[in-house]
Order: structure tokens, then sequence, then C-alpha cells
């Protein structure tokens, strides 16, 4: 293409402001594509134009890009590493293209300081789920997940699996009158001192969700959450010093409801107002913990795990009362979430775990399968490679919409009748089918956690109708 057949009033035309931009992208026209078509041509110029942030890591518009940013946003203007840091994958075989891509953004982003993927990981928003990133002094609202503190919580009681099968009706309509999900409440909500946090009245955002927290709290999300009554089985030699044998145990997964979705959201759209970061990177901007935006979310995030523990709790008391027996033992974590942790050589970093169960040395936590496969109690062994980190469950084999579209309700009718559970509520996507088999994941991860128990689902509640629908 001869220079004649472009010119600056021509870029002027398109928009473009007067000055050095216009003769730079004159010269990358000559230089790249003087063999192109017009039409082409204007395109990508306009394309530059519209979304300057979209082409600040191509190597070929960088530079037009860059100088198309307006001036007072170019100091939040942040560039990919050209070459991605190392890290672990557990189970790569397992894990979709999808998840691995965003993983290697996400190593690629400046503050990055170490990272790893867990063997139940899946596409997610920013970073996939089971992604686990360590970064410098800053925390990412979208690499903690929208679900703050979504987390696990077991409580096993005194009766055996004779109990259970002589009571399940009793114990299904136990579930039934103490747990409540998605846009349900209870109609006397219990007190909790977290809804007592002077944060409510110190944060501008918090103080327009206090109301909602205090209706939600103590009830279950949607989706995948889930309250089950199973069976523990205990090896005769265990961490609580119990009788070997199976006992009756209540499992829970939620989070902290509309408090942290809406914090998520906030947060997430402020970090993107101050941290501008290309394409696909976007999800994964970040707020330096030495601003007031990222104290502000620090706070917020930690109240909404402590809404998320409390929550669980309450749906645990209720329960037990309704037994009229108290616990024996409770083992509880967290994921979506971030940490102040010491890596090696000493160096203190922030470790957002999206779906990854805590798992340094002698931690224990919850890592379940499915509504049919069992869940497991483990100790973490504290391995450096993986952050100090495990899978956070079995993970999606297929997305929520191929699930509807592949899964039949007779299927998942079959499915539950052949492992002996009675599910109330739940709807197609969290089918068993449309997970990974969690025995296969907890393989990948033998050096990670030790086993100290199962506990194998009976009678489950989700989000939904009564029953899967006829088809």
């Amino acid at each position: 293409m001869k220079r004649k057949m472009l010119s600056g009033k021509d870029l002027v035309k398109l928009g473009y402001p007067e000055g050095r931009v216009i003769g730079m992208a004159i010269n990358t026209v000559l230089k790249y594509f003087r063999r192109s078509e017009k039409e082409e041509i204007y395109s990508l110029l306009k394309a530059v134009l519209s979304t300057p942030m979209e082409f600040i890591n191509d190597s070929i518009w960088n530079k037009v890009a860059l100088e198309l940013v307006p001036r007072e946003r170019k100091s939040n203007v942040h560039v990919l590493n050209k070459n991605r840091l190392d890290y672990r994958i557990f189970g790569a075989s397992e894990i979709e293209e999808g998840a691995r891509n965003q993983m290697e953004i996400a190593m690629k982003l400046p503050v990055t300081v170490a990272g790893a993927l867990m063997p139940d990981a899946h596409l997610g928003y920013g970073l996939p789920i089971g992604g686990v990133l360590a970064t410098d002094n800053v925390v990412i609202p979208y690499a903690v997940g929208v679900d703050i503190g979504c987390r696990m919580c077991l409580t096993a009681f005194p009766l055996d699996e004779i109990f259970l099968q002589r009571h399940r009706t009793n114990l299904k309509q136990i579930l039934l009158e103490n747990t409540c999900f998605g846009s349900e409440v209870f109609k006397r909500p219990k007190e909790h001192e977290v809804l007592e946090s002077k944060l409510f009245n110190e944060i501008t955002l918090l103080k327009s969700l206090q109301g909602r927290a205090a209706r939600q709290i103590g009830s279950s999300g949607s989706g995948n959450h889930f309250v089950e009554f199973g069976l523990m089985e205990v090896t005769e030699q265990n961490e609580w010093s119990l009788d070997a044998g199976n006992y009756l145990a209540l499992l829970t997964h939620s989070g902290s409801r509309g408090l942290g979705a809406e914090i998520a959201r906030h947060y997430t759209r402020v970090a993107k107002q101050v941290c501008l970061l290309p394409g696909d990177a976007s999800s994964l901007a970040w707020l330096d913990l030495n601003t007031e935006a990222g104290q502000e979310y620090w706070l917020a995030m930690n109240l909404a795990g402590d809404y998320a523990s409390a929550n669980h709790h309450q749906i645990h008391e209720r329960i037990a009362d309704a037994l009229g027996e108290r616990a024996m033992l409770c083992v509880e974590n967290h994921h979506n979430f971030a940490w102040k942790e010491m890596i090696a050589g000493g160096k203190e970093v922030i470790v957002h775990r999206k779906g990854a169960t805590p798992a340094g040395e002698g931690v224990l936590g919850i890592i379940p399968g499915s509504m049919t496969a069992p869940g497991f109690v483990v100790k973490g062994k504290g391995n450096t490679s993986s952050l100090n980190s495990a899978s956070h469950g079995a993970g999606r084999m297929m997305s929520r919409s191929a699930a509807k579209q592949s899964i039949s309700n007779k299927m998942v009718r079959q499915e539950l009748a052949r492992h002996d559970v009675d599910l109330v509520g739940g709807g197609l996507d969290e089918a068993p089918m449309a997970y990974k088999d969690i025995r296969m994941v907890m393989n990948h991860q033998l050096e990670l956690v030790e086993v100290l128990g199962t506990f194998v689902p009976k009678i489950v509640r989700m989000c939904g109708d009564n029953s899967p629908a006829e088809d």
C-alpha cells in the first residue's frame, strides 16, 4: 500500500485525535499492512480507536493503543508480562483448555508471584474455578469470586446408620423445616454478632446491605449449594478419638448470600476503573492494599467470610436442635477467599483460592463429591507447590447449559435410586453426571491431603422444586 492511500486527514475523519498518534498509526499501516485491502485497514483502525485497551498487548498496535488511552488513565494501564511464571497443574489431563488459558493469563500479571491449578479446575470469571494465585500486596476481587467465603461445614452426631434408615422420612422433614434456599428466608431469622459489626456503619456500601444480610442469615444459596444428611465413616485411628464406625452427619455448602455478591460486584467495578488490563485479563483487575479501596474491600471480604460461617453455624444449630442431639465433631473450611500468607523465602503474599481448599500442614477440610458420590474429610500436607491448597470438590465435567441439554430427569432419578439417595429440590444442572469422578480427583492430589474419613450423602436438599420434574 502506498502512503498516499492513507493520510492524516483520513484518520481525523475516522475520529483520531490530531497529533503524533496519527503518524504512528500511518507508520504501522505502512510497515505491516502494505498488501492489505483498504476496508481491512479501516476496520482495524476503527477497532483500535474504539477499544484501545484491547490492543495494549498487541505486538503490532500496542504503541498506537497506548497513545489513545485517555491521559488521565494512562497511569492505571498495566501491560501483561510477555512470559508467564511457571506453575503446577494437578490432574492436568482432566482440566479443560479454557480453564488452563485463564490461568496462563493470570500468571502473566505483573503483580503475580506464584500460582497453582487444582484437579477440579474449570472455567470461571477472571481466575478459573480451582485456581490459586499469590500476588504482591494486591487483592483481585474476581480471583476471590462472587460468593465470597463460600464454604463447607460438617458435623457428626452420636447416631448410626440404623437410625438414619429408620427415620429417613423424619430426617427429610427436618431438612425441609430448618433450611431455606435461594430467595426463601426464615420468618424469624436468628440474631448473630456478625450483624452488629461496626463495618456496617463505617463502609458506605455495607450500610445498605445490613438489612438484607439480617433477613438472609441462616439460609443457603441456589446453584450447587446444599444441606444433606449422610453417613460419615470414621476409622479406628482418627482425629476425634471416636470409636470406628458410621455416624449420622450433616454436610452443608453455602456462602455469603447477597452480602458477598454485592461486595464482589461493587469492588470489581472499582478495580476495573483503577486498574486497566487488556482483553481477557480485564476481569483480573486488582486493588492495591495500600489504597482506601483496597483496604475497604479487604475488610468487607473478611466480614462476608464471617457472615458465611455464621450461616452454616445457624443451619447446623437448627438441625441439631431438631434432632435433639449435640454434635460430636465439626470440620469447617472456606474457599473463594484471599489470605495473607508467607511463601518460600519469607515473603508475605496475598493467596487467592477461588474454589480451592486451604491445605496447610495439619489443616482440616472437606472435599465433597456430588449428590451421589462420597465427600472426604482431609488433613492438609502443606505442599508449597500447590500454595498449601487442594481441590474444593469434584469439579464440573460439563457446563450448566450442557447438563440441561444432555441429561434427563429420568437419568437423574435412576442415578439417585442406584445410590439410595433422596433428593429434595435440585435441577438438571446439578445432576451427578455433570461432575468429574471425585475418586479420580482425589488420586491427583495424594501429595496435597491425607484422607481422614468419608461422607456418603443419603438425603440431599438443594434449591428448586421438591423433586426432579417429570419428562
